[in-house]
């Protein structure tokens, strides 16, 4: 099947006895079917691709600004990653590494996009949160959208909040993956926090004067 020209990745199911990738897959383990995929392991590349499927697509979320290209920009990392599998030595994990195709992905799609016109406008970038919006994080299921809230922080803030705090990164991998130091991925990770918190508790106030209000009337 191909794609505007190019092959499409297919995951096919992986037999019973493989259980699905889930977050408690090791980096190990990934790394581990990475190396045996460059050997010419078919099962190695479905596992590889099937365990960090879900962390490319919602991190090019987060850092394109069209949610109708995620689903581009995840296969054209894969395709890239696949095409470079020689390459790679396991100096680094695969996590780390295929995640850095992909913001390089990001990175070429946006030089395409400013040496072509606009034919319409380009949907918000919260928009392309939402479709890879994460659950069950604290402080942001009663109606305050992390979405409004991420896009309030600079994007390179934001960047490493999503990389350590949403994807898992150790902050090792997301300061290999940016090209800076530890200490600066810590210091955006924790300046991300401070302000995603003081939004968070401002939202809510905003929220409970409107239900007074509404009581009020009552």
């Amino acid at each position: 099947m191909t794609r505007e020209g190019h092959q499409v990745i297919t995951l096919t199911p992986l037999p019973a006895s493989v259980p699905q990738a889930s977050r408690s897959t090791t980096d190990e383990s990934i790394t581990a079917w990475a190396l045996a995929a460059r050997g010419g392991d078919p099962e190695a590349v479905e596992r590889f691709v099937g365990a960090l499927h879900r962390d490319v697509q919602r991190f090019v979320a987060h850092l394109c600004a069209d949610p109708q290209a995620v689903d581009d920009l995840a296969q054209d990392t894969f395709l890239r990653a696949l095409g470079s599998l020689h390459r790679f030595e396991g100096r680094c994990s695969a996590r780390t590494w295929l995640l850095s195709i992909a913001r390089r992905a990001v990175t070429d799609s946006f030089r395409h996009a400013a040496a072509r016109p606009r034919l319409s406008d380009v949907p918000d970038w919260r928009l392309a949160v939402e479709h890879a919006q994460p659950r069950g994080l604290p402080g942001f299921d009663d109606g305050v959208a992390l979405t409004d809230l991420l896009g309030a922080l600079p994007e390179e803030r934001r960047e490493a909040f999503v990389l350590t705090q949403m994807l898992g990164l150790s902050y090792e991998d997301a300061a290999d993956l940016t090209g800076c130091p530890i200490g600066t991925v810590r210091s955006r990770v924790s300046r991300a926090r401070a302000t995603l918190v003081a939004l968070l508790a401002a939202a809510e106030e905003v929220q409970q004067e409107g239900k007074e209000t509404v009581l009020a009337a009552a």
